[in-house]
């Protein structure tokens, strides 16, 4: 399905990234529905995950623009990329928490980098979140403890702790289990929707994609 322009958070075009003389991206064009959910898919190495990282404005392509909310995010300047990047959750492989901090303080830690709350204000925001993935009474777990699932929806109450309107997944389902893929996909789907969210997820795993998602792009077809 065409989604047109004037539905989308997320506006790609022409987009063309290249390291050296090697192409990643050739010509990439694609809409993003404010609210949807949507799959980048595409084996290894076509530039599903350089997607994400041009979305956040941590590279810069050569060629075309990535939009958000209409901004062209290459044009942004450094203290306004800072800010942008508040609005935007990002849910890297395998969660990536911080394995020498609780639960608590691993889903606090954006709250205290980046916010002016006090402690009573961050102690609830954290529970709230941990209780809208499903992990209230986790607060003083360790990393160790959890289990891949779990460890995913920590993540989870972490990159959404400062309420981002985008969230971007890498691969969120790699080393689960099938009910733990199950519990992972309901999640995103309700957070999604509870919260108002736009959610991106690169993935090559398309039986599960299919179950969640609104609409694909398959990268390997597109360069």
């Amino acid at each position: 399905m065409e989604n047109t322009a004037a539905e989308s958070i997320i506006r790609i075009r022409n987009l063309v990234f290249r390291r050296g003389d090697r192409p990643i991206l050739e010509d990439v064009s694609m809409d993003i529905v404010r609210g949807s959910i949507v799959a980048i898919m595409g084996p290894s190495g076509v530039g599903k995950t350089t997607v994400l990282r041009l979305i956040t404005g941590q590279l810069q392509p050569q060629n075309g623009s990535v939009e958000v909310n209409g901004e062209d995010v290459s044009s942004m300047s450094r203290k306004r990329l800072q800010q942008f990047r508040k609005g935007v959750g990002v849910l890297l492989q395998n969660g990536a928490l911080f394995t020498d901090l609780t639960v608590f303080e691993n889903v606090a830690t954006p709250l205290r980098e980046h916010s002016d709350f006090n402690e009573d204000e961050i102690q609830q925001r954290v529970k709230d979140k941990l209780n809208s993935v499903g992990l209230a009474g986790t607060e003083e777990l360790m990393p160790h403890s959890l289990s891949g699932g779990m460890a995913r929806r920590v993540a989870r109450a972490r990159a959404v702790i400062l309420n981002p309107k985008i969230e971007l997944f890498d691969e969120p389902m790699t080393g689960l289990d099938p009910n733990a893929m199950s519990t992972v996909s309901q999640m995103i789907r309700e957070t999604n929707e509870r919260l108002g969210l736009t959610s991106v997820i690169v993935t090559h795993n398309v039986s599960q994609m299919k179950k969640l998602v609104d609409s694909c792009f398959n990268l390997a077809g597109a360069s």
